[in-house]
């Protein structure tokens, strides 16, 4: 099980709500490529131009390598996102 979490906090322009989620499918592929888990990407209910992403990774230089080359790719939907906040996760609780 990893012991690295990211999680994306994602707040898309109203109206481009189908474009997000079709771009950020669109980068699963490439944080596959470098080791990381079943990527989950929700919408809030209440505010639906708001996202959640959480990923799991074997290490934080995995991490570092997934957000070097997913920087240029945000930059790319200027005028989709309202605003993009990561963060990286370290496992409190490891469940069952």
């Amino acid at each position: 099980m990893a012991s690295v979490w990211t999680h994306g906090a994602w707040s898309v322009r109203a109206g481009r709500e189908d474009d997000f989620i079709a771009a950020w499918t669109e980068l699963v592929p490439l944080g596959r490529s470098l080791g990381s888990g079943d990527p989950l990407l929700l919408r809030d209910r209440d505010h639906p131009t708001t996202f959640h992403s959480f990923g799991s990774w074997p290490d934080v230089q995995t991490v570092e390598r997934f957000r070097a080359e997913l920087g240029p790719r945000i930059r790319e939907l200027d005028g989709i996102l309202e605003s993009f906040e990561a963060f990286t996760l370290d496992e409190a609780y490891p469940g069952d």
